[in-house]
C-alpha cells in the first residue's frame, strides 16, 4: 500500500487522476474513486465523488445540513457510501486500486473505513491519497504503508513512477 500525503493544494488529486490515466493506458483493471471540488462563480461550495466506473455524486456541500459537518460543509454519507463502498471492493486478480481521498469527510463513514480496511488488507496493489492531519485511522495506515509526501516539485513525476510500481506488483 502506498499513501500519498500532502497539504491541500499540493497535487494529491492531480497525481491520483494522472495515475489512473497511466494505468488505463496500460490496460490495468481499476477500482477506486476520485474527489474533486465543486465550484460556483469561482468559489468552492462542496466536493464531488466519482468512481472509476464513472458513477458520480455529491460528497459534501455548503447547502447540505449534515450531520456530519466538516467545516462549512454538510457531508452526505448516504450518497458517499453508495458510490464509495462498491468502488473500494478489491478488483479481480491483476487489478489495481486508487482511492482519493482518506480525509475527514470520507472517514466520517464507519462503513467506508471498514471497506477500505478490507481493501488495504487484500493483496491488491493500492494507492490512496491521505490527509496530512493526524487521525487514528490514517495514522495506523501510515505506520504500515509506504508514505510519499506530494509536493508541487514531485507531483508531475509521481504518476508514471507509481504506475510502474503498481503494474510490477500485480
Amino acid at each position: 500500500m502506498i499513501l500519498l500525503e500532502g497539504r491541500p493544494g499540493s497535487g494529491k488529486t492531480t497525481a491520483a487522476r494522472r495515475l489512473i490515466e497511466a494505468l488505463r493506458t496500460e490496460g490495468a483493471t481499476l477500482t477506486g474513486f476520485l474527489t474533486e471540488e465543486i465550484r460556483e462563480r469561482g468559489r468552492r461550495v462542496g466536493f464531488a465523488i466519482e468512481a472509476i466506473d464513472g458513477k458520480r455524486g455529491t460528497l459534501a456541500h455548503v447547502d447540505l445540513p449534515g450531520p456530519p459537518k466538516v467545516g462549512k460543509y454538510g457531508v452526505d454519507l448516504g450518497a458517499f457510501e453508495e458510490i464509495a463502498l462498491p468502488a473500494v471492493r478489491p478488483p479481480r486478480r491483476g487489478g489495481v486500486a486508487v482511492v482519493d481521498e482518506l480525509g475527514k469527510m470520507e472517514l466520517a463513514s464507519e462503513a467506508f473505513r471498514n471497506a477500505f480496511s478490507e481493501l488495504a488488507d487484500s493483496e491488491v496493489p493500492l494507492v490512496a491519497t491521505v490527509q496530512l492531519a493526524s487521525h487514528p485511522f490514517t495514522d495506523a495506515l501510515k505506520r504500515r504503508a509506504d508514505v510519499i509526501r506530494v509536493t508541487p516539485g514531485n507531483r508531475d513525476e509521481l504518476p508514471a513512477e507509481l504506475a510502474q510500481r503498481l503494474l510490477d506488483a500485480r
